[in-house]
């Protein structure tokens, strides 16, 4: 223990007294752990805002959506042919209402809830010189069984505003905020008028849900400007879109029915349909499945370029074993002055190792540093909480100090093995 003291010191006497050419040596570890920390960071901030994303949308949820028609018997390629249909679905190829009655008739026992909702329309809310954001969602009751929505005032839709399509809302916080100074009182029962795409409608407000900043390009807005979701009846949508029809859903298993097996269920009671639609066809899709599936994807692309970036490190390595042959042969008299008092070959072979471990662990701890500060920037530029990668931080400390031995050990080697006579003679 005391040898190996005395090691570090000498190390880190060294280092010092060169220190433009340490900090230039450990200039590619630095680098390359930085790259892979950023990288690792970056993926699992991702994987950690779908799946959480993905799973407030409840386990047990299913997404069904028309989509193009493939022979493809694989999810992702499924999921991506309907992502990439570039032009409107007409109403015939669209699920019907009642498709949807007879899919709930159906499947009554092992359905708890069928979540329908129209594609979001940006509109803002004005009141005298006040303004707030909104996007006008029409839903149904079934939404606020899949999805978690914390009302602090006022009810959800009844049934006869669902049924009537009344022009009833229900507005976010940050509405209230804005539009009546926070009074909750004030605003339930209020009349608001709202403009989307030069349209006027006016609803009246029967609950408020808490909104919470979870996204950090919400949380670089003003409260003024954050855009909130404003929930009105499906009913009062379509009567004033007059688009009956939808391209997808949602579905709400029950407790313990199994979700992968009721997807399979509704995609092949969508079969009927669509059996003669040439062009499109149902994909049902499990929640939980495609976290998994997400995140895999996303892991393999993350751990694919992290590899490219762990380049980097294998040249600092080699930078490390060049400076370390430089530094051998401007020590050559030390080294022979130590062996002539008595070292052994494998005290001065650990003396080298230990000087090449600790230049890459220095690096790498500053590699490690800029790496989360780096991956913490990108994925809040990117709009989701960083979640620093603690694997990616252990697997770079190890890996510093295997790259110290590694490349430390043939300049520690060539140094042990020096003749002391020999050594003492260099000039």
């Amino acid at each position: 223990m005391v040898m190996l003291w005395e090691n570090i010191k000498l190390a880190f006497t060294s280092l010092l007294a060169n220190k433009m050419r340490a900090l230039l040596t450990m200039l590619g570890i630095i680098i390359g752990i930085a790259s892979v920390i950023a990288i690792m960071t970056v993926g699992d901030s991702l994987i950690n805002y779908i799946s959480e994303e993905m799973n407030s949308m409840g386990a047990n949820n299913i997404m069904v959506s028309v989509q193009l028609r493939t022979d493809e018997d694989n999810m992702f390629n499924n999921m991506m042919a309907g992502a990439m249909m570039m032009d409107p679905i007409s109403e015939q190829d669209k699920i019907t209402p009642e498709m949807l009655e007879k899919l709930g008739e159906q499947y009554s026992d092992e359905i708890k809830a069928i979540t329908i909702y129209d594609d979001p329309s940006s509109g803002q809310v004005t009141q005298d010189k006040k303004y707030a954001n909104v996007y006008v969602t029409g839903i149904n009751i079934g939404y606020f069984v899949s999805t978690e929505v914390d009302m602090i005032a006022g009810s959800i839709f009844s049934q006869r505003d669902l049924e009537e399509g009344r022009p009833v809302t229900i507005v976010s916080s940050i509405v209230v905020e804005n539009i009546f100074d926070g009074d909750m009182d004030k605003a339930l029962g209020s009349t608001i008028e709202v403009s989307v795409d030069g349209r006027y409608a006016e609803y009246t407000i029967i609950g408020v849900y808490d909104y919470v900043v979870q996204d950090m390009s919400a949380m670089m807005q003003s409260r003024q400007d954050i855009t909130t979701n404003m929930y009105i009846p499906y009913r009062t949508s379509i009567n004033q879109t007059h688009n009956d029809n939808f391209t997808n859903f949602y579905v709400v298993a029950n407790n313990g029915v199994d979700s992968d097996l009721l997807a399979k269920k509704i995609e092949r009671f969508f079969e009927g349909y669509y059996r003669n639609n040439e062009d499109y066809q149902v994909g049902a899709f499990n929640m939980q499945t495609m976290v998994e599936m997400v995140g895999s994807m996303v892991g393999m692309v993350t751990t694919a370029i992290s590899i490219v970036a762990a380049i980097a490190l294998l040249v600092g390595g080699i930078g490390v074993m060049n400076i370390m042959l430089v530094s051998i042969t401007e020590r050559t008299r030390e080294i022979g002055t130590r062996k002539a008092l008595g070292a052994t070959n494998g005290s001065i072979r650990i003396q080298f190792i230990v000087e090449a471990i600790i230049i890459c662990l220095m690096g790498g701890a500053i590699g490690i540093l800029l790496g989360i500060l780096g991956g913490e920037a990108a994925a809040n530029l990117l709009g989701y909480p960083a979640t620093p990668s603690i694997s990616g931080i252990i697997t770079s400390l190890v890996f510093s100090m295997i790259i110290g031995v590694f490349f430390g050990y043939y300049p520690a080697n060539k140094a042990a093995k020096m003749n002391p006579i020999d050594a003492l003679r260099y000039e």
